[in-house]
């Protein structure tokens, strides 16, 4: 029976098994779980069924890396992992990339903790070592430590701040009274066409907010630059690459197959679950339809070289 099952639901049946033996199960988990298996199962018996999806789920984590990647996104999911006899959040750091084809494909997971510099190196370090190559933006939330990890193992790379996490950002630091016409502000700045009219726009918003919201236009004047970096791209792309929201979908079926889960009864399994969905979700997007008709972007790399300031001098 547990073959028949995709590897994403075999890892959740497993993680339910897991919590069971370990005496940690919630009604809900030992129910489902009863229902799925029947109530007679062991720690064997769930050691012998993850040795072969660990290993599947390792290769695929651990594949070569082959062609180019001019952009990749990077996402920090927080879950709970049952660690010492106590429960702790953890990030689940996923990097997707764009093919040089225009082909959507997801490039890594680790575990870690996303305010940590350690956790962005070992994800970059591995995605290199791996053959990641050819990067020129990467689009991320602004968690701390990446932008120097980047600096670090993909100097020269633009990075693309996140405009949905910036606006709310910058609206949470803005009095209640004054957040709808802030964000409508907002909004007219970030349709900018150009970084000129950016600027001007910018400009507007502070003569208009700055005794309203003084922490807001703080925020602003710190991550404008990060937060415009697309609009050195073409403007055909632009709307794809503002945020990290194209992950947003893949995102909400971790969650799906987390809320079951609740606290995850150990790393391994955490990996083996989340690994295994997004596995399948790579096969569906390589082999699908293109993201990106990449044509007219590698007409403008040759003949308009990226003038925008890079990460270093951004992080300086």
């Amino acid at each position: 029976m547990f073959r028949r099952y995709q590897r994403s639901e075999q890892a959740l049946v497993l993680a339910m098994m897991e919590r069971v033996v370990q005496g940690v199960s919630t009604r809900k988990v030992s129910a489902i779980t009863e229902e799925l298996c029947g109530t007679r199962f062991s720690k064997s018996t769930v050691s012998a069924l993850s040795g072969g999806l660990d290993a599947r789920v390792r290769s695929w984590k651990e594949r070569k890396l082959s062609g180019t990647y001019p952009i990749v996104l990077i996402d920090a999911l927080v879950i709970r992992v049952r660690k010492d006899e106590s429960v702790v959040p953890m990030a689940a750091l996923i990097a997707t990339g764009m093919t040089g084809e225009g082909q959507r494909e997801i490039l890594g997971l680790i575990l870690g903790d996303s305010e940590n510099e350690a956790a962005w190196e070992s994800m970059l370090e591995g995605l290199k070592r791996r053959g990641l190559s050819g990067a020129d933006l990467i689009v991320s939330d602004d968690h701390k430590g990446l932008k120097k990890a980047v600096q670090k193992h993909f100097q020269g790379v633009r990075w693309q701040r996140c405009q949905v996490h910036f606006l709310r950002n910058l609206l949470g630091h803005a009095p209640a009274s004054q957040r709808a016409p802030l964000a409508l502000a907002l909004s007219k700045l970030f349709r900018s066409d150009t970084k000129e009219e950016a600027r001007a726009i910018r400009n507007e918003i502070f003569q208009s907010f700055e005794k309203k919201a003084p922490k807001a236009m703080d925020c602003l004047e710190e991550g404008f630059e990060e937060a415009l970096t697309v609009l050195a791209f073409p403007r055909k792309y632009r709307t794809r690459l503002r945020s990290s929201n194209s992950q947003e979908r893949l995102n909400e079926e971790i969650r799906r197959r987390e809320r079951v889960i609740r606290i995850f009864p150990n790393e391994e399994s955490a990996i083996r679950l989340i690994g295994a969905l997004l596995a399948e979700y790579h096969e569906q997007w390589s082999t699908g339809k293109k993201y990106f008709d990449m044509t007219e972007y590698r007409e403008w790399k040759k003949q308009e070289p990226l003038k925008t300031p890079s990460l270093l001098s951004v992080v300086e």
